[in-house]
C-alpha cells in the first residue's frame, strides 16, 4: 500500500454499485504537479510507452521561459489517453508524483463544481494517490488533488471531481464522518468561492469555535455536549506537541442551523467551572479584518469624544516635561491627558498636546495662553486637528495660491 493510502471498507464498496469507468472522447491530457525541470523530451519518453504521442507541450512563462508546472499530452484516441491515466497517474518524475486528468477546454465546465466534493481534516500523510485510491470505488474520477503549502506539505484538505453527480453524492453519504488514518473527515459538496462569498459569513456556518475549556475536556466530551444540537462531522480539542490541551477546540456540524443553535445555547454557559465562549469559527483574515475595524472605530470614537477639547502646542521651552505642562494649563479645566513630544533620545521636540474634558475648557486655554511668553519663547496654542483636516486645509490654501497667481 502506498504511504498514506486509505482503503474504504468492502461493504461500502459493494453498496455503491460503481460501474465500469466511462470511455472518453477526449484525446488531450492535462499533466500537472510537474517539477519545473521536467522537459518535453522526458514526458515524451514516458507517455510514448503507452501509445504513439501526437504532441507534447510544457507550458512556460512567456518572459522567463520557466515551466509553469503543467503540460498537455495529446494521443490519437480517447482510449489511449484513458489508458495513460490508468497506468501513469501519480508516477514520480524527478522525484515528484505527477497528476493526470483529461483536459477540459470548456472553462464553464471546469469551474462549475459539478460532481465535485470537498474533503477536510485529512491526515497529513494522505497524498493525491491515496485520496484517489480512497474515492475511486465510487466512480470515475476526473480530478483529484490534496492542497499543499509552498514546501509540498498537505494542508489537510482536498478535492475530488467525479464524472457523475451520483458518484459524488455516494461518496459524501458513505465517507462523511468516517475515520481515515484515525482522523474523522468531513466530506461535502464543493462550493465555489463566489458562492461562498455571496453568503453572509455570520449567518451561514458549520464550524464552531469553543474556548476556555477545562484541561480535562476531551473530544468525546465535545461530541456529547454539542451532539444534542445536531449531527457532528468532527470535533477536536487543540493540543501542544506534548499532548496537553490548549483549552480550545472546534466542532463541525453537518447543518448550519444546528451550528447556529449550538452557539446561541452554549455561549457563556458554565461547564466544569469554566465559562465557555462558543462562536462561529473564523478564518485568520476575518479575525484580522474585525480587529482592524474595531481599532478604527475606537479611534474615531476617541476623536469624536475629544473633538474641540484637544490642544496642540509648539515652541515649548526645552525644560518643560509632562508635569510642568500640566501645571501650566490646569487652571482652565479638567485635564484628561498631557504629553510633551520627544525624539528617540528623549529630547523635547518643543511641541505637545493637552486634552480637556470639555471643549469650553480648551477654548479658554487657547484664548489665554496662545502667544503668552513662557520662559524665553512665545507659546503657540491651537485646537488640535486631525491629519485629514490639516491636509484638506492645506489643499484649499494651495488652490487659493494657484488662483491668485493666474493672470487676470
Amino acid at each position: 500500500m502506498a504511504q498514506g493510502q486509505v482503503q474504504i471498507p468492502q461493504q461500502i464498496a459493494h453498496q455503491t454499485g460503481v460501474a465500469v469507468p466511462t470511455q472518453f472522447n477526449s484525446t488531450s491530457l492535462y499533466v500537472g504537479d510537474l517539477d519545473v525541470n521536467v522537459s518535453e523530451a522526458q514526458l515524451y519518453e514516458i507517455f510514448s510507452q503507452i501509445a504513439p504521442v501526437v504532441s507534447i507541450r510544457v507550458c512556460r512563462d512567456l518572459i522567463s521561459k520557466r515551466s509553469l508546472g503543467y503540460a498537455y499530452v495529446n494521443y490519437n484516441s480517447g482510449q489511449e489517453a484513458n489508458r495513460a491515466i490508468e497506468l501513469l497517474n501519480y508516477t514520480p518524475i524527478n522525484g515528484k508524483p505527477i497528476r493526470i486528468m483529461f483536459s477540459q477546454r470548456d472553462p464553464s465546465l471546469r469551474k462549475s463544481g459539478a460532481a465535485n466534493i470537498f474533503i477536510k481534516n485529512l491526515d497529513k500523510n494522505i497524498d493525491n494517490k491515496a485520496l484517489s485510491d480512497t474515492f475511486s470505488v465510487f466512480g470515475t474520477i476526473l480530478s483529484c488533488k490534496v492542497a499543499t503549502d509552498s514546501s509540498g506539505q498537505s494542508k489537510g484538505y482536498g478535492y475530488v471531481q467525479f464524472d457523475q453527480d451520483e458518484s459524488a453524492q455516494n461518496a459524501i453519504n458513505q465517507v462523511n464522518g468516517m475515520l481515515l488514518n484515525d482522523k474523522q473527515v468531513y466530506v461535502g459538496p464543493f462550493v465555489r468561492r463566489q458562492e461562498r462569498d455571496n453568503v453572509p459569513a455570520a449567518s451561514k456556518f458549520n464550524n464552531v469555535f469553543v474556548k476556555n475549556l477545562s484541561e480535562t475536556t476531551t473530544e468525546d466530551d465535545l461530541r456529547q455536549v454539542f451532539g444534542s444540537f445536531g449531527s457532528i462531522s468532527s470535533a477536536v480539542v487543540m493540543r501542544d506537541p506534548d499532548g496537553k490541551s490548549k483549552c480550545f477546540g472546534f466542532v463541525n456540524f453537518e447543518h448550519t442551523d444546528d451550528a447556529a443553535k449550538a452557539v446561541e445555547s452554549l455561549n457563556g454557559r458554565k461547564i466544569d467551572e469554566k465559562e465557555w465562549y462558543v462562536g462561529r469559527a473564523q478564518k485568520k483574515s476575518e479575525r484580522e479584518a474585525e480587529l482592524r475595524a474595531k481599532f478604527e472605530q475606537d479611534r474615531k470614537d476617541k476623536i469624536e469624544k475629544y473633538q474641540g477639547a484637544n490642544l496642540y502646542l509648539k515652541n515649548l521651552d526645552d525644560t518643560f516635561d509632562d508635569e510642568k505642562l500640566k501645571e501650566l494649563f490646569q487652571a482652565f479645566g479638567n485635564i484628561t491627558s498631557c504629553k510633551v513630544m520627544r525624539d528617540p533620545q528623549g529630547q523635547s521636540r518643543g511641541s505637545g498636546f493637552v486634552a480637556y474634558s470639555a471643549p469650553e475648557e480648551a477654548s479658554r486655554a487657547v484664548a489665554e495662553m496662545n502667544g503668552r511668553m513662557v520662559g524665553s519663547k512665545p507659546l503657540y496654542v491651537a485646537l488640535a486637528q486631525r491629519k485629514e483636516e490639516r491636509r484638506a486645509r492645506l489643499q484649499v490654501f494651495q488652490n487659493f495660491l494657484l488662483i491668485c497667481k493666474k493672470p487676470a
